[in-house]
């Protein structure tokens, strides 16, 4: 005798529309790269307490976080690099799904492994930042010393240094933070991504 299917059909989740219906906003995937230093997560917590005074529904996502919890159990060889990503963009998809501004702040240094990011969230979700500080910029904002390290041989495989950073082809937005303030940064950016998640 069967037993009847106790599982749910996925049409009958509830739909992305329905869950940003009420919250009031539209889901979207932040994705900022750059080098070490660069500005990355200043900038990425700046434009979530920007949306957050708006009335937006947000979260960071960078290393420190996912490092700690979900990814702890992964190195820094090139494999667990890009599962490193993977797994970030999988539950950035998971969070914008449901509607929520998903801010995500990683180096990602080649074209590849960002491309595998915007297939797994899909394109349509997928805003790239490109924060093209000057790589003379971020040594000397270095205050861990980890450029230093890399110069002289410390720390292997360093992005910018002895490991290269393929810069984005098509960025949604190109920031340069040097000579601007955080606060000038965040506006530009807010400018555009506005128009993405609004109601």
């Amino acid at each position: 005798m069967s037993k009847e299917n106790i599982f749910p059909d996925r049409d009958q989740f509830v739909s992305r529309r329905e869950k940003e219906n009420v919250i009031k906003q539209k889901g979207l995937v932040i994705w900022f790269t750059g080098l070490s230093g660069s500005g990355k997560s200043t900038l990425a917590t700046g434009l979530e307490k920007r949306l957050n005074s708006e009335g937006f529904l947000t979260e960071v996502l960078d290393g420190d976080k996912v490092r700690n919890g979900l990814n702890n159990n992964l190195g820094f060889s090139s494999d667990d690099r890009i599962e490193n990503i993977r797994r970030i963009a999988e539950v950035s998809k998971l969070f914008c799904n449901c509607g929520v501004v998903t801010i995500s702040a990683f180096i990602s240094p080649t074209v590849e492994i960002r491309q595998m990011a915007r297939e797994i969230i899909e394109n349509k979700d997928f805003f790239e930042v490109y924060v093209s500080t000057p790589i003379e910029v971020c040594e000397q904002r270095d205050i861990k010393g980890l450029y230093k390290k890399a110069r002289e041989g410390v720390i292997k495989d360093f992005t910018g240094v002895s490991a290269p950073y393929e810069a984005p082809l098509k960025p949604n937005i190109d920031m340069n933070t040097a000579g601007k303030t955080v606060e000038e940064c965040v506006e530009e950016i807010y400018a555009e991504v506005i128009k993405k998640v609004s109601f």
